[in-house]
């Protein structure tokens, strides 16, 4: 597959009797476009910040937005109250994502050691994604409510953006750290997020915050969480998609 990863603007670009069979989309901007006389047979979509309020995805003049919504609500139980409001249901929230992460993980457990490295199509490999999300923990429970002076642990693995925005990736390993490594740091967030939630009031949520990406938008504790658990949640899903495939890729005929 022939690679393109420099920056072009083809905003309002038209295309009519272009091939792009089997062309791979990562970290693109195709919002608002439109698709006519289209054969999308076989296309894999994955649009997280489709299911914001008030965005919509048409197919044939049908929304399917919500019936994506509703479907991934019925595969990943609880699910559907990441969003809730009040401390009670932040915490039976962060509950219910330790029951389904500790599934995984013993899932993982039980396949090929070397699994937890696999890349599926490019994406992170599990290992990668616990790094990533004590890398989120970190930012937005560490560094944003907490206000640690320190807060981001070498391990964490920022995403694609993050050197490209300007910020300093010094502070993150060269070196891959052990699995055994990555689930001993994994677990200490996790256990940091369920400490601070044990005791966050209705005040606590309301209070203030800054945006660690963007400073001029005002979060406020509630907002913060709800990035943590959206991230959580997200993050699963890609997870279990990718360890789908790789069982399947290695399934005995």
């Amino acid at each position: 597959m022939t690679a393109s990863t420099e920056s072009h603007d083809l905003h309002g670009t038209e295309f009519v009797d272009v091939n792009f069979r089997e062309a791979r989309f990562v970290r693109a901007d195709l919002t608002a476009v439109v698709m006519r006389a289209v054969d999308v047979a076989g296309a894999d979509i994955d649009a997280p910040w489709l299911l914001d309020g008030g965005n919509f995805l048409r197919v044939n003049g049908v929304d399917v937005v919500p019936f994506v919504e509703a479907e991934l609500n019925r595969r990943f139980p609880g699910r559907a109250s990441r969003r809730a409001g009040d401390p009670d249901g932040l915490r039976a929230n962060w509950a219910m994502l330790e029951h389904t992460w500790a599934a995984t993980l013993e899932r993982i457990a039980a396949m090929p050691t070397d699994t937890v490295d696999v890349s599926v199509g490019g994406e992170w490999s599990f290992a990668q994604t616990l790094r990533h999300l004590v890398m989120a923990t970190d930012t937005w429970l560490g560094s944003t409510i907490l206000g640690t002076d320190q807060p981001f642990h070498p391990i964490g693995q920022p995403n694609a953006e993050y050197e490209t925005d300007g910020n300093d990736i010094s502070i993150f390993a060269t070196v891959t750290p052990s699995y055994s490594e990555v689930l001993e740091i994994r677990a200490g967030r996790v256990s940091m997020v369920r400490d601070f939630l044990a005791s966050v009031t209705p005040d606590d949520l309301a209070a203030e915050r800054k945006n660690p990406w963007a400073p001029e938008y005002p979060e406020t504790t509630l907002s913060c969480l709800h990035t943590i658990l959206e991230e959580e949640w997200e993050h699963h899903r890609y997870a279990v998609r990718d360890l789908d495939a790789v069982e399947e890729l290695t399934a005995i005929p």
